[in-house]
């Protein structure tokens, strides 16, 4: 279910503000640290077929959904795989979706709890604790 293009809301309820270039990434990611919230940042493209597998068999797990809505959720939509899309996948040194990165209240990344690829539920709980 896509609400707008600013929003992504899932069947489970969780609901994911939605980026497309680094400066509207960065800015997201100030806000969350300013306001002492958890990230989790998910490279999402509507032609990956894991980001829809993590979608329907991850997030929408109950205890899944119940912890990541103490997070602040953003996703950043690389479907046309622009420029920007490119130098955002450089920056984080990643491939390209699906990936799922935590960041603190302070705004720094938790490498070691980064998801690369679908991860089942029971294995995702164990990023969120």
């Amino acid at each position: 279910v896509c609400s707008s293009d600013l929003t992504h809301q899932l069947s489970s309820g969780l609901v994911f503000e939605r980026v497309s270039t680094s400066a509207q990434l960065t800015d997201a990611l100030k806000n969350a640290s300013v306001n002492r919230q958890s990230v989790l940042l998910d490279f999402y493209a509507d032609w990956c077929v894991t980001c829809k597998e993590m979608e329907l068999l991850t997030f929408s797990d109950q205890e899944v959904a119940k912890i990541l809505k103490t997070y602040r959720l953003i996703q950043i939509d690389m479907t046309k795989n622009t420029a920007d899309h490119q130098a955002i996948l450089k920056q984080y040194g990643l491939f390209g979706p699906p990936a799922i990165l935590f960041f603190d209240e302070q705004g720094q990344e938790k490498s070691s709890k980064r998801v690369i690829g679908f991860m089942k539920a029971d294995r995702f709980l164990e990023r969120l604790k």
